[in-house]
């Protein structure tokens, strides 16, 4: 199968990059992170979550952050709204784009959202209804889907029915995550073919976090089965609280390094990104985790 000769990068790090930091991190200063991957060009930006405070306290205050952001024409701005209260505080602060999250595996399911898979489908109905009749895209997320901290090895057959379910009821588009970083490039593939069965190729976008080192080449076996869409995070912000050990997702700066040496087109200018990277790095006090990143700066 041919690459794909244009990506689109969905920047998840204004929220699932943010959500787990333990220290409180300012209205402005996610404002500024959301204009400065605006301005570097990202065409899809995840700004917030419109979820219980007791739940994921550092999304608090996401209304006032969509209100507070630069928005571009042509960019998607979008939130994630896990229930139909979730929806409508996400209408109600002007998002035109919200996404629902599913899990690959049972046990997973039911230690992050408190039920079953098949529940958790089923709660999606009255969102992907009220988000249809308000002209609201919606974007489906599956965790887990090449591996589980509690289950181990996920099947495809079990990844591709809830891609199917998920695209059946109105999700414009599956993305497929790979939560705890386990996956390799033959089990991405294998897992993309039993989705494709089910779910348009350019209907579906790739997820992958770093925690064994096989994002990228992860990335890259998508690449060959022909997705186009990624999403990865600002300065590889992000981990999930409910796998262990799972380190962030993979870093932008280095997927759009990998993509320009491939004259893919993303439309994102490497260095803008990589100042973005750099200052909210600087903001929460961690170490820039991207390494094309690293390596720019230290050269400057």
């Amino acid at each position: 199968m041919t690459m794909p000769q244009k990506v689109r990068l969905v920047d998840v790090g204004p929220r699932d990059g943010l959500q787990n930091e333990s220290q409180p991190i300012s209205v402005a200063d996610k404002v500024r992170l959301v204009d400065d991957l605006t301005a570097a060009g990202l065409s899809h930006i995840e700004v917030g979550s419109f979820v219980s405070p007791k739940w994921v306290p550092q999304m608090a205050g996401s209304a006032e952050v969509f209100a507070g952001i630069q928005q571009r024409a042509g960019v998607s701005y979008s939130a994630l709204t896990p229930n139909l209260k979730g929806l409508e505080a996400a209408l109600e602060a002007g998002v035109r784009e919200v996404a629902v999250f599913a899990a690959a595996s049972e046990a997973f399911s039911q230690r992050n959202i408190n039920c079953s898979i098949a529940e958790s489908i089923e709660r999606f109905t009255p969102v992907l209804e009220a988000a249809q009749a308000a002209g609201i895209k919606v974007r489906g997320y599956i965790s887990c889907v090449l591996g589980c901290p509690y289950e181990g090895e996920v099947g495809a057959d079990q990844v591709a029915g809830i891609a199917r379910d998920l695209h059946a009821m109105g999700c414009y588009e599956v993305s497929l995550g790979d939560t705890i970083g386990t996956g390799t490039p033959g089990a991405t593939r294998k897992m993309i073919e039993a989705c494709a069965v089910h779910v348009p190729r350019d209907r579906l976008a790739g997820h992958f976090h770093d925690t064994y080192g096989q994002a990228l080449a992860n990335i890259y076996a998508s690449l060959l089965e022909g997705i186009s869409v990624f999403d990865s995070s600002v300065a590889g912000l992000g981990g999930c609280p409910y796998a262990k050990g799972a380190t962030g997702n993979v870093a932008t700066e280095d997927v759009l390094y990998m993509l320009n040496g491939l004259d893919i087109e993303t439309g994102i200018d490497l260095d803008l990104l990589v100042d973005a990277g750099a200052r909210i790095s600087q903001v929460i006090g961690r170490e820039n985790g991207s390494r094309v990143a690293r390596a720019i700066l230290a050269d400057r």
